[in-house]
């Protein structure tokens, strides 16, 4: 008979790709210690990993928490993450007894402290993979940079992360090589600014050693079979880094999520955003001639202060010439404390709603038409759930159940089926 948890434990995520990995490490420790990660409803404790990107974002914040604490079980609810960081007296004001912790590494202990049950046997390694992880994504993350220093006026994310930091080399290639033991065939590299990676002091890469040394690194050091890079900064995609990705022969997926946040140059201007629409769109035509199949993903905000129509029109106008694969579409939402909250000129909600209807209509058409042309080649997909598959460039693909989740098929991309590819396979993986 399997032993009964010490606890259940359900993690609630809010926010970015670091936050997600975040809080796989939490549930990672959790379960190291004799905890299950369960659903909301049947938890003795829930952690809320908050997200403060954007007011709206705050706003669900508090939502979650009011609602994880109002539950019939009573759970212990402890919060962290970036409005835990920035503003935990009004946070603690949302449920009571709710407990604040801002350092994600105590967290962990937190709980189990609530719990009486105790935390002498908490490890705290700081970086982790775990795949599947304990949230049941089949592709862990991996944090490799934290923080940021730039001052989009948007953004309060660099008052609640701190000074761009990264990760030494070493702890990555160990991360990876554990990702593996527990038979990872993908890894996503993750940071809250992840072009800006530097290899710290005393690093073998050496001090300074940035992004591409890494990948090179990770891909003569390791054994996983795919790494893919999450989102990244215009300025950072550089033609070093697209050498490494098209020399790969696969290993880095062909796929690039690079921040736009908007095609117009007088709208980047007010964002604080350190590029132009020309110097995105030259990135963009040189990641193509390195990888002619490569699929690239974005954001974009709508409605941003002081957006004109003519604006907006040159913002639709710029993505729909860039033909993003997948493209995340953001109505602008005050976020209190910043530069663009206290802006004069806000754009109306209708205007707002009306923009982000447009630019995600574009999306959608622009993903088809990407998808498309996938249409009869074939690809090894990597197999996430039974009969769900991602590909290289991030579409998903419809398999056969009988393929293995975990795994990498090749298939051949038969048809569209709604908004995935079918793929019919082919052969053994040639991963």
């Amino acid at each position: 008979m399997s032993q009964s948890p010490l606890a259940r434990v359900a993690i609630v995520n809010l926010g970015c790709r670091v936050n997600r990995v975040e809080s796989d490490l939490i549930a990672n420790k959790l379960q190291a210690c004799g905890c299950a990660i369960c659903p909301r409803e049947e938890a003795d404790a829930i952690v809320v990993n908050t997200c403060a990107v954007t007011g709206e974002a705050q706003t669900k914040t508090r939502k979650a928490v009011r609602s994880a604490a109002s539950l019939a079980q009573a759970p212990v609810v402890v919060a962290t993450g970036c409005v835990a960081n920035l503003f935990a007296d009004e946070l603690e004001a949302a449920a009571l007894g709710l407990i604040v912790e801002p350092r994600k590494e105590r967290v962990a202990a937190r709980v189990l402290e609530a719990l009486g049950i105790g935390e002498d046997y908490v490890d705290d390694r700081g970086i982790l993979a775990v795949s599947p992880t304990p949230t049941g994504r089949t592709r862990p993350g991996i944090k490799i940079q934290d923080g940021c220093d730039n001052r989009c006026t948007f953004c309060i994310v660099w008052k609640a992360r701190g000074a761009s930091r990264s990760i030494a080399s070493a702890r990555i290639v160990d991360a990876v090589h554990e990702a593996c033991a527990r038979n990872a065939r993908e890894v996503v590299l993750t940071g809250i600014n992840l072009g800006c990676y530097q290899a710290p002091e005393g690093d073998t890469l050496g001090v300074g050693a940035g992004l591409p040394a890494l990948l090179c690194h990770l891909l003569e050091n390791t054994e996983v079979e795919r790494i893919r890079l999450s989102s990244i900064e215009p300025p950072d995609v550089t033609e070093e880094l697209l050498d490494v990705m098209a020399s790969s022969s696969g290993r880095v997926a062909p796929f690039l999520h690079i921040c736009l946040q908007s095609g117009c140059d007088a709208t980047l201007r007010r964002m604080g955003r350190v590029y132009t629409a020309d110097e995105f769109e030259k990135r963009v035509q040189s990641a193509r001639r390195h990888m002619p199949r490569i699929a690239l993903g974005t954001d974009v905000i709508v409605g941003f202060p002081g957006e004109t129509e003519a604006e907006f029109e040159e913002s639709i106008a710029f993505c729909k010439r860039m033909q993003f694969a997948r493209m995340h579409v953001f109505r602008y939402s005050k976020r209190p404390g910043t530069p663009a909250a206290r802006a004069s000129h806000q754009v109306s909600p209708a205007a707002s709603a009306t923009r982000s209807a447009r630019m995600r209509s574009l999306a959608h058409d622009m993903r088809m038409r990407q998808m498309q042309a996938f249409v009869g080649l074939e690809e090894d997909v990597l197999v996430q759930e039974p009969g769900a598959a991602v590909s290289g460039g991030l579409f998903d693909v419809v398999v056969d159940h009988s393929c293995s989740v975990g795994e990498f098929v090749r298939v051949r991309f038969d048809r569209i089926e709604g908004d995935r590819l079918v793929g019919v396979r082919t052969t053994a993986s040639l991963a």
